[in-house]
Protein backbone atom coordinates (compact mmCIF):
# COMPACT_ATOMS: atom_id res chain seq x y z
CA UNK A 1 0.00 0.00 0.00
CA UNK A 2 1.36 3.39 -0.93
CA UNK A 3 -0.79 6.54 0.63
CA UNK A 4 -1.08 9.87 0.05
CA UNK A 5 -2.10 11.72 3.03
CA UNK A 6 -3.32 15.12 2.07
CA UNK A 7 -3.36 17.78 4.76
CA UNK A 8 -0.87 17.83 7.87
CA UNK A 9 -2.71 19.59 10.39
CA UNK A 10 -3.83 18.14 13.50
CA UNK A 11 -5.99 15.30 12.17
CA UNK A 12 -3.45 14.53 9.39
CA UNK A 13 -0.27 14.66 11.66
CA UNK A 14 -1.96 12.41 14.49
CA UNK A 15 -2.57 9.88 11.56
CA UNK A 16 0.99 9.80 10.26
CA UNK A 17 2.13 9.22 13.87
CA UNK A 18 0.00 6.57 14.36
CA UNK A 19 1.00 5.03 10.80
CA UNK A 20 4.44 5.54 11.39
CA UNK A 21 3.83 2.37 13.86
CA UNK A 22 2.45 0.32 11.99
CA UNK A 23 4.26 -1.73 9.02
CA UNK A 24 1.40 -2.50 6.60
CA UNK A 25 2.30 0.75 4.30
CA UNK A 26 5.07 0.91 1.76
CA UNK A 27 5.46 4.49 1.72
CA UNK A 28 3.33 7.61 2.94
CA UNK A 29 3.29 10.81 1.74
CA UNK A 30 2.03 13.75 3.55
CA UNK A 31 1.04 16.19 1.53
CA UNK A 32 0.00 20.07 2.83
CA UNK A 33 -0.21 23.37 1.12
CA UNK A 34 1.96 24.65 3.52
CA UNK A 35 5.00 22.25 2.73
CA UNK A 36 6.77 22.97 6.39
CA UNK A 37 3.84 21.44 8.09
CA UNK A 38 4.15 18.65 6.03
CA UNK A 39 7.96 18.46 6.79
CA UNK A 40 6.96 18.91 10.27
CA UNK A 41 5.31 15.96 10.61
CA UNK A 42 7.81 13.83 9.17
CA UNK A 43 10.67 15.24 11.20
CA UNK A 44 8.55 14.54 14.12
CA UNK A 45 8.15 10.82 12.68
CA UNK A 46 12.14 10.56 12.69
CA UNK A 47 12.37 11.84 16.59
CA UNK A 48 10.15 9.72 17.93
CA UNK A 49 10.60 6.45 15.73
CA UNK A 50 13.29 6.39 14.34
CA UNK A 51 14.79 7.55 11.13
CA UNK A 52 14.53 4.06 9.60
CA UNK A 53 10.14 4.34 10.00
CA UNK A 54 10.69 7.73 8.99
CA UNK A 55 12.37 6.59 5.68
CA UNK A 56 8.77 5.06 4.70
CA UNK A 57 7.64 9.26 4.73
CA UNK A 58 7.84 11.66 2.06
CA UNK A 59 6.47 15.54 2.66
CA UNK A 60 5.11 17.21 -0.12
CA UNK A 61 3.42 20.72 -1.39
CA UNK A 62 -0.24 20.38 -2.33
CA UNK A 63 -3.25 22.32 -3.27
CA UNK A 64 -5.86 20.67 -2.51
CA UNK A 65 -8.65 22.45 -4.26
CA UNK A 66 -6.81 21.53 -7.43
CA UNK A 67 -7.92 17.94 -8.47
CA UNK A 68 -5.27 17.54 -11.32
CA UNK A 69 -2.80 18.35 -8.49
CA UNK A 70 -4.32 15.98 -6.17
CA UNK A 71 -4.32 13.14 -8.94
CA UNK A 72 -0.60 14.14 -10.68
CA UNK A 73 1.21 13.91 -6.91
CA UNK A 74 -0.60 10.14 -6.34
CA UNK A 75 0.64 9.28 -10.15
CA UNK A 76 4.32 10.76 -9.17
CA UNK A 77 4.51 8.30 -6.05
CA UNK A 78 2.56 5.34 -7.62
CA UNK A 79 0.26 6.01 -4.96
CA UNK A 80 -2.63 3.24 -4.02
CA UNK A 81 -4.74 4.92 -1.64
CA UNK A 82 -5.36 8.66 -0.98
CA UNK A 83 -6.35 9.63 2.64
CA UNK A 84 -8.31 12.69 2.76
CA UNK A 85 -7.42 14.89 6.12
CA UNK A 86 -8.35 18.14 5.08
CA UNK A 87 -11.08 20.18 5.59
CA UNK A 88 -14.65 19.19 3.73
CA UNK A 89 -14.79 21.89 1.93
CA UNK A 90 -12.03 20.43 -0.23
CA UNK A 91 -13.48 16.94 -0.67
CA UNK A 92 -14.72 17.52 -4.37
CA UNK A 93 -11.20 17.87 -5.45
CA UNK A 94 -9.93 15.71 -3.55
CA UNK A 95 -12.43 13.08 -4.34
CA UNK A 96 -11.86 13.64 -8.00
CA UNK A 97 -8.70 13.64 -7.70
CA UNK A 98 -8.16 9.90 -6.28
CA UNK A 99 -10.55 8.79 -8.85
CA UNK A 100 -8.80 10.39 -11.67
CA UNK A 101 -5.73 8.64 -10.42
CA UNK A 102 -6.94 5.39 -10.13
CA UNK A 103 -6.88 5.16 -6.35
CA UNK A 104 -9.19 4.31 -3.31
CA UNK A 105 -10.20 7.23 -1.47
CA UNK A 106 -10.75 7.51 2.51
CA UNK A 107 -11.87 10.48 3.91
CA UNK A 108 -13.70 11.63 7.34
CA UNK A 109 -15.89 14.08 6.34
CA UNK A 110 -17.87 13.69 3.56
CA UNK A 111 -19.30 16.39 0.88
CA UNK A 112 -21.13 19.75 2.91
CA UNK A 113 -24.71 20.24 2.82
CA UNK A 114 -26.41 23.28 1.88
CA UNK A 115 -29.91 23.56 3.73
CA UNK A 116 -33.47 23.58 1.88
CA UNK A 117 -33.86 26.91 0.47
CA UNK A 118 -37.79 28.22 1.96
CA UNK A 119 -38.06 25.62 4.61
CA UNK A 120 -34.34 24.56 6.19
CA UNK A 121 -35.72 23.65 9.47
CA UNK A 122 -38.23 20.81 8.56
CA UNK A 123 -36.99 19.35 5.12
CA UNK A 124 -33.10 18.60 4.00
CA UNK A 125 -31.55 19.87 0.99
CA UNK A 126 -28.72 18.78 -0.33
CA UNK A 127 -27.52 16.41 2.42
CA UNK A 128 -23.74 15.86 3.57
CA UNK A 129 -22.22 12.83 1.20
CA UNK A 130 -25.38 13.58 -1.75
CA UNK A 131 -22.89 14.50 -3.85
CA UNK A 132 -19.94 11.78 -3.27
CA UNK A 133 -23.24 8.82 -3.13
CA UNK A 134 -23.85 10.57 -7.23
CA UNK A 135 -20.70 8.69 -7.96
CA UNK A 136 -21.06 5.21 -6.68
CA UNK A 137 -21.94 3.91 -9.89
CA UNK A 138 -18.72 5.14 -11.35
CA UNK A 139 -16.53 3.98 -8.67
CA UNK A 140 -17.88 0.53 -8.59
CA UNK A 141 -17.28 0.24 -12.19
CA UNK A 142 -14.26 1.36 -11.96
CA UNK A 143 -13.23 -1.39 -9.26
CA UNK A 144 -12.52 1.73 -7.04
CA UNK A 145 -13.18 1.83 -3.51
CA UNK A 146 -14.13 5.64 -1.79
CA UNK A 147 -14.39 4.84 1.40
CA UNK A 148 -16.36 7.73 3.23
CA UNK A 149 -16.89 8.95 6.63
CA UNK A 150 -14.16 6.98 8.17
CA UNK A 151 -12.86 8.51 11.33
CA UNK A 152 -14.23 8.39 14.69
CA UNK A 153 -17.57 10.19 14.48
CA UNK A 154 -18.54 9.61 11.50
CA UNK A 155 -16.05 6.20 11.87
CA UNK A 156 -16.14 4.31 15.07
CA UNK A 157 -19.51 4.99 15.46
CA UNK A 158 -20.74 3.71 12.37
CA UNK A 159 -18.69 0.30 13.15
CA UNK A 160 -20.29 0.25 16.51
CA UNK A 161 -23.86 0.65 15.02
CA UNK A 162 -22.86 -2.74 12.45
CA UNK A 163 -21.67 -4.20 15.61
CA UNK A 164 -24.65 -4.02 17.66
CA UNK A 165 -26.76 -4.36 14.42
CA UNK A 166 -24.84 -7.70 13.69
CA UNK A 167 -24.11 -8.87 17.49
CA UNK A 168 -26.57 -7.68 20.21
CA UNK A 169 -29.71 -6.54 18.30
CA UNK A 170 -32.55 -8.61 17.39
CA UNK A 171 -34.57 -5.25 16.24
CA UNK A 172 -33.24 -1.88 16.50
CA UNK A 173 -35.29 1.19 17.45
CA UNK A 174 -32.66 3.54 17.92
CA UNK A 175 -29.02 4.10 16.86
CA UNK A 176 -27.80 7.24 18.81
CA UNK A 177 -24.46 8.73 17.95
CA UNK A 178 -23.60 10.85 21.85
CA UNK A 179 -20.48 12.80 21.81
CA UNK A 180 -19.31 14.10 24.84
CA UNK A 181 -16.11 15.13 26.99
CA UNK A 182 -14.47 17.48 30.01
CA UNK A 183 -11.90 18.91 28.21
CA UNK A 184 -10.70 21.90 29.52
CA UNK A 185 -7.89 25.02 27.95
CA UNK A 186 -6.16 26.79 30.53
CA UNK A 187 -3.84 29.68 29.57
CA UNK A 188 -0.09 30.33 31.08
CA UNK A 189 -1.97 31.85 34.13
CA UNK A 190 -4.11 28.98 34.72
CA UNK A 191 -7.72 30.70 33.89
CA UNK A 192 -9.61 28.52 31.11
CA UNK A 193 -10.04 29.80 27.84
CA UNK A 194 -12.63 29.11 24.80
CA UNK A 195 -10.57 26.92 22.80
CA UNK A 196 -12.30 24.82 20.66
CA UNK A 197 -10.27 21.25 20.33
CA UNK A 198 -11.58 20.94 17.03
CA UNK A 199 -11.10 22.84 13.38
CA UNK A 200 -13.62 25.19 14.03
CA UNK A 201 -14.55 26.14 10.75
CA UNK A 202 -16.15 22.41 10.41
CA UNK A 203 -17.73 22.98 14.34
CA UNK A 204 -19.39 25.71 12.54
CA UNK A 205 -20.67 24.12 9.71
CA UNK A 206 -22.07 20.85 11.62
CA UNK A 207 -23.60 22.83 14.43
CA UNK A 208 -25.49 25.91 12.65
CA UNK A 209 -26.55 23.96 10.14
CA UNK A 210 -30.19 22.50 10.52
CA UNK A 211 -29.54 19.01 12.07
CA UNK A 212 -30.36 16.12 10.57
CA UNK A 213 -32.53 13.13 11.67
CA UNK A 214 -33.65 9.74 9.64
CA UNK A 215 -37.04 7.74 10.93
CA UNK A 216 -38.08 4.68 9.24
CA UNK A 217 -41.35 5.68 7.25
CA UNK A 218 -40.74 9.43 7.12
CA UNK A 219 -36.67 9.36 6.07
CA UNK A 220 -34.28 12.27 6.72
CA UNK A 221 -35.40 15.54 7.98
CA UNK A 222 -34.27 18.56 9.71
CA UNK A 223 -34.86 20.69 13.08
CA UNK A 224 -33.63 23.85 14.65
CA UNK A 225 -30.16 24.00 15.56
CA UNK A 226 -29.41 22.72 19.05
CA UNK A 227 -32.62 20.58 19.49
CA UNK A 228 -34.12 18.25 21.59
CA UNK A 229 -31.76 18.70 24.68
CA UNK A 230 -30.73 15.52 26.56
CA UNK A 231 -28.38 14.97 29.55
CA UNK A 232 -26.05 11.88 28.88
CA UNK A 233 -23.63 10.37 31.36
CA UNK A 234 -20.63 9.74 29.64
CA UNK A 235 -18.17 6.75 31.11
CA UNK A 236 -14.58 6.68 32.60
CA UNK A 237 -15.12 9.77 34.54
CA UNK A 238 -16.82 12.39 32.22
CA UNK A 239 -20.33 12.47 33.82
CA UNK A 240 -23.17 14.31 32.59
CA UNK A 241 -23.14 16.21 29.79
CA UNK A 242 -25.97 17.58 27.93
CA UNK A 243 -25.97 16.97 24.42
CA UNK A 244 -27.86 18.13 21.76
CA UNK A 245 -29.02 17.61 18.14
CA UNK A 246 -26.19 18.22 15.42
CA UNK A 247 -25.87 17.73 11.75
CA UNK A 248 -23.56 14.85 11.38
CA UNK A 249 -22.44 12.45 8.91
CA UNK A 250 -23.38 9.10 10.97
CA UNK A 251 -27.24 9.66 10.37
CA UNK A 252 -27.26 10.21 6.32
CA UNK A 253 -24.72 6.95 6.49
CA UNK A 254 -26.27 4.50 8.78
CA UNK A 255 -29.73 4.14 6.91
CA UNK A 256 -28.13 3.32 4.00
CA UNK A 257 -26.90 -0.43 5.54
CA UNK A 258 -28.34 -0.68 8.81
CA UNK A 259 -32.08 -1.48 9.64
CA UNK A 260 -32.87 1.26 12.58
CA UNK A 261 -36.12 2.93 13.10
CA UNK A 262 -34.66 6.30 14.13
CA UNK A 263 -31.03 7.80 13.85
CA UNK A 264 -29.98 10.69 15.51
CA UNK A 265 -26.45 12.38 16.59
CA UNK A 266 -26.09 14.11 19.71
CA UNK A 267 -22.89 16.69 20.88
CA UNK A 268 -22.37 17.78 24.35
CA UNK A 269 -21.07 21.01 23.29
CA UNK A 270 -22.18 22.69 26.40
CA UNK A 271 -24.31 25.78 27.28
CA UNK A 272 -21.13 27.90 26.77
CA UNK A 273 -20.07 27.24 23.33
CA UNK A 274 -23.83 27.22 22.21
CA UNK A 275 -23.85 30.79 23.30
CA UNK A 276 -20.58 31.59 21.45
CA UNK A 277 -21.95 29.92 18.11
CA UNK A 278 -25.24 31.32 18.41
CA UNK A 279 -23.42 35.07 18.91
CA UNK A 280 -21.22 34.23 15.79
CA UNK A 281 -24.41 33.70 14.02
CA UNK A 282 -25.87 36.65 14.88
CA UNK A 283 -22.95 38.83 14.37
CA UNK A 284 -22.60 36.85 10.82
CA UNK A 285 -18.89 35.48 11.30
CA UNK A 286 -20.37 31.79 10.90
CA UNK A 287 -20.44 32.94 6.82
CA UNK A 288 -17.90 31.77 4.16
CA UNK A 289 -19.04 34.33 1.71
CA UNK A 290 -16.16 36.78 1.35
CA UNK A 291 -17.23 40.14 2.17
CA UNK A 292 -14.19 43.62 2.40
CA UNK A 293 -12.86 44.70 4.85
CA UNK A 294 -9.99 47.38 4.98
CA UNK A 295 -6.56 46.84 6.02
CA UNK A 296 -3.13 48.25 6.35
CA UNK A 297 -2.69 47.54 2.69
CA UNK A 298 -5.86 48.31 1.54
CA UNK A 299 -9.22 46.89 0.95
CA UNK A 300 -9.28 43.06 1.04
CA UNK A 301 -11.99 40.29 0.67
CA UNK A 302 -11.92 37.51 3.21
CA UNK A 303 -14.33 35.36 4.72
CA UNK A 304 -16.01 35.99 8.19
CA UNK A 305 -15.50 32.49 8.98
CA UNK A 306 -12.09 31.97 8.04
CA UNK A 307 -11.32 35.38 10.65
CA UNK A 308 -12.65 33.09 13.27
CA UNK A 309 -10.51 30.37 12.50
CA UNK A 310 -7.37 31.92 12.55
CA UNK A 311 -7.94 34.18 15.63
CA UNK A 312 -8.58 31.27 17.79
CA UNK A 313 -5.72 28.67 18.95
CA UNK A 314 -4.73 26.08 16.56
CA UNK A 315 -6.48 22.96 17.68
CA UNK A 316 -3.23 20.92 16.50
CA UNK A 317 -1.29 22.77 19.52
CA UNK A 318 -3.57 23.13 22.41
CA UNK A 319 -2.48 19.47 23.46
CA UNK A 320 0.45 21.04 26.13
CA UNK A 321 -2.29 23.22 28.24
CA UNK A 322 -5.25 20.36 27.81
CA UNK A 323 -6.83 18.48 30.70
CA UNK A 324 -9.65 15.83 30.42
CA UNK A 325 -10.52 13.08 28.17
CA UNK A 326 -13.16 12.64 25.45
CA UNK A 327 -15.77 9.92 24.82
CA UNK A 328 -17.40 8.95 21.21
CA UNK A 329 -19.50 6.27 21.52
CA UNK A 330 -23.24 4.81 20.22
CA UNK A 331 -26.26 4.70 22.33
CA UNK A 332 -28.39 1.58 20.93
CA UNK A 333 -32.10 0.42 21.91
CA UNK A 334 -34.11 -1.88 20.96
CA UNK A 335 -34.79 -5.94 21.75
CA UNK A 336 -33.10 -8.95 22.05
CA UNK A 337 -34.65 -12.68 22.50
CA UNK A 338 -37.92 -10.49 22.78
CA UNK A 339 -36.49 -8.06 25.55
CA UNK A 340 -36.31 -4.71 25.78
CA UNK A 341 -32.36 -3.93 25.80
CA UNK A 342 -30.30 -0.51 25.68
CA UNK A 343 -26.63 -0.21 25.72
CA UNK A 344 -23.78 2.15 25.12
CA UNK A 345 -20.68 0.96 23.19
CA UNK A 346 -18.04 3.51 23.53
CA UNK A 347 -14.15 4.94 23.24
CA UNK A 348 -12.67 7.37 25.61
CA UNK A 349 -9.46 9.23 24.64
CA UNK A 350 -7.46 10.75 27.71
CA UNK A 351 -5.32 14.04 26.24
CA UNK A 352 -2.86 13.48 29.27
CA UNK A 353 -1.70 9.78 27.40
CA UNK A 354 -2.17 10.63 23.53
CA UNK A 355 0.12 13.90 24.05
CA UNK A 356 2.79 11.66 26.71
CA UNK A 357 2.85 8.47 23.37
CA UNK A 358 2.15 10.96 20.46
CA UNK A 359 2.66 14.21 20.96
CA UNK A 360 -0.67 14.87 19.69
CA UNK A 361 -3.74 16.48 21.61
CA UNK A 362 -6.47 13.41 22.31
CA UNK A 363 -9.44 14.70 20.23
CA UNK A 364 -7.52 14.90 16.78
CA UNK A 365 -5.47 11.92 17.82
CA UNK A 366 -9.02 9.67 18.37
CA UNK A 367 -10.37 11.16 15.46
CA UNK A 368 -6.98 9.87 13.65
CA UNK A 369 -7.02 6.05 14.80
CA UNK A 370 -10.70 4.89 12.79
CA UNK A 371 -8.78 5.89 9.33
CA UNK A 372 -5.29 3.93 10.10
CA UNK A 373 -7.00 0.58 11.35
CA UNK A 374 -9.33 1.23 8.26
CA UNK A 375 -6.25 1.09 5.86
CA UNK A 376 -4.48 -1.95 7.70
CA UNK A 377 -7.31 -3.88 7.35
CA UNK A 378 -7.79 -2.68 3.42
CA UNK A 379 -4.11 -3.60 3.04
CA UNK A 380 -4.71 -6.84 4.62
CA UNK A 381 -7.58 -7.62 2.46
CA UNK A 382 -9.90 -8.18 5.54
CA UNK A 383 -12.34 -5.48 4.14
CA UNK A 384 -12.56 -5.02 0.25
CA UNK A 385 -15.71 -3.60 -1.86
CA UNK A 386 -16.08 -1.19 -4.54
CA UNK A 387 -18.10 2.10 -5.27
CA UNK A 388 -18.82 4.64 -2.61
CA UNK A 389 -19.17 3.06 1.33
CA UNK A 390 -20.13 4.16 4.77
CA UNK A 391 -17.55 2.30 7.04
CA UNK A 392 -20.66 0.38 8.11
CA UNK A 393 -20.62 -1.58 4.47
CA UNK A 394 -18.10 -3.38 6.23
CA UNK A 395 -18.02 -6.35 8.95
CA UNK A 396 -17.33 -4.53 12.42
CA UNK A 397 -15.35 -7.27 14.41
CA UNK A 398 -11.97 -7.49 12.62
CA UNK A 399 -12.35 -3.59 13.06
CA UNK A 400 -13.14 -3.74 16.72
CA UNK A 401 -10.40 -6.66 17.46
CA UNK A 402 -7.28 -5.15 15.75
CA UNK A 403 -8.66 -1.66 17.49
CA UNK A 404 -8.30 -3.35 20.93
CA UNK A 405 -5.84 -6.11 20.56
CA UNK A 406 -2.71 -5.10 22.49
CA UNK A 407 0.34 -3.71 20.83
CA UNK A 408 2.41 -6.62 21.94
CA UNK A 409 0.12 -8.91 19.87
CA UNK A 410 0.32 -6.59 16.64
CA UNK A 411 -3.08 -4.86 17.78
CA UNK A 412 -3.41 -0.82 18.34
CA UNK A 413 -4.15 -1.68 22.28
CA UNK A 414 -7.31 0.47 22.08
CA UNK A 415 -9.94 -0.98 24.34
CA UNK A 416 -13.40 -0.32 23.75
CA UNK A 417 -16.63 -0.36 26.27
CA UNK A 418 -19.76 -1.47 26.39
CA UNK A 419 -21.66 -0.40 28.89
CA UNK A 420 -25.45 -2.03 29.61
CA UNK A 421 -28.04 0.59 29.99
CA UNK A 422 -31.87 0.56 31.69
CA UNK A 423 -34.26 0.55 28.70
CA UNK A 424 -36.86 3.43 28.75
CA UNK A 425 -40.47 2.43 29.59
CA UNK A 426 -43.42 3.45 28.55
Amino acid sequence: MRILLIGAGGVGDAIAKIAARRDFFELCVVADFDPARAERTVAAIAERTGAESARRFAAAQIDASDADAVTALALEHRVTHVMNAVEPSFVPTVFAGAFAAGADYLDMAMSLSSPHPTDPYAQTGVMLGEQQFAAHDEWESASRLALVGMGVEPGLSDVFARYACDELFDTVDELGTRDGANLVVRDESGNEIFAPSFSIWTTIEECLNPPVIYESGRGWFTTPPFSEPEVFDFPDGIGEVECVNVEHEEVLLMPRWLDAQRVTFKYGLGAEFIGVLKTLHTLGLDSTAPIRVRSADGPVSVAPRDVVAAALPDPAGIGPIMTGKTCAGMYVTGTKDGAPRAVYLYHVSDNEWTMREYGTQCVVWQTALGPVVALELLAAGTWTGAGVLGPEAFPAGPFLELMARPEADGGFGQTWGLREETPATT
